[in-house]
C-alpha cells in the first residue's frame, strides 16, 4: 500500500512541476498581468502594479487573478531611484486597486516597495521593478503550464 501511495504521489509530482515554481519573481516576469503591470506574489495575493504618468495603482488578486476587495485598507509605496526615496499614500479606489500620486523619478534601475495591510489580515509586502526592461523569454499565459523548450538547429536529436 505505501509503495502504491509513493508511485501516485511521484506521478502527481511529475505532472505538476509548474506548480512548484508558479510564484516566483522570474516566473511572475514573464506572465502577461491582467492590467498591464508588473505581478508579485506577497502573502495569499498576487499584486499587480501599474504606474502610469505619476499614479501608482495596485491591483489586489488571489493566486488566480480574482478580485479581493481593498476597501478598508492601507497602503503605501516607497519608490526608491539611486538614493532619492518617495514616499506615496496609496487609497482604495475601486473593488480591488489602492491609488496614489506623487513625483519620482523613472528609471530602469527603480525599485518599488510596496507595503499593504487589508482588513483583518497580515501587513505584507512586495517589490517590484516597473521600469526594469521586460523578460525577453516567452510569455505564458496564468495556469498554462509551462513555456515551450526553445528549439535547436539539430532536430534529429530525442529529449525526454
Amino acid at each position: 500500500m505505501n509503495r502504491l501511495l509513493a508511485i501516485i504521489l511521484i506521478n502527481v509530482a511529475l505532472v505538476f512541476p509548474s506548480q512548484v515554481h508558479a510564484h516566483t519573481d522570474a516566473h511572475l516576469d514573464t506572465v502577461n498581468a491582467p492590467h498591464g503591470g508588473q505581478l508579485r506574489m506577497a502573502g495569499p495575493y498576487h499584486l499587480e502594479l501599474v504606474v502610469k504618468d505619476r499614479e501608482i495603482a495596485l491591483y489586489v488578486m488571489d493566486h488566480a487573478n480574482g478580485k479581493i476587495n481593498a476597501d478598508g485598507g492601507v497602503s503605501k509605496a516607497i519608490v526608491q531611484t539611486d538614493k532619492v526615496k518617495t514616499s506615496v499614500k496609496l487609497e482604495p479606489f475601486g473593488e480591488n486597486v489602492l491609488k496614489g500620486n506623487a513625483e519620482f523619478l523613472a528609471r530602469p534601475e527603480t525599485t518599488v516597495t510596496v507595503f499593504i495591510t487589508l482588513p483583518k489580515q497580515e501587513a505584507q509586502t512586495a517589490r517590484f521593478k516597473p521600469f526594469a526592461p521586460k523578460n525577453k523569454e516567452i510569455k505564458i499565459k496564468e495556469g498554462a503550464g509551462e513555456a515551450p523548450a526553445p528549439q535547436t538547429a539539430d532536430h534529429n536529436k530525442h529529449h525526454h
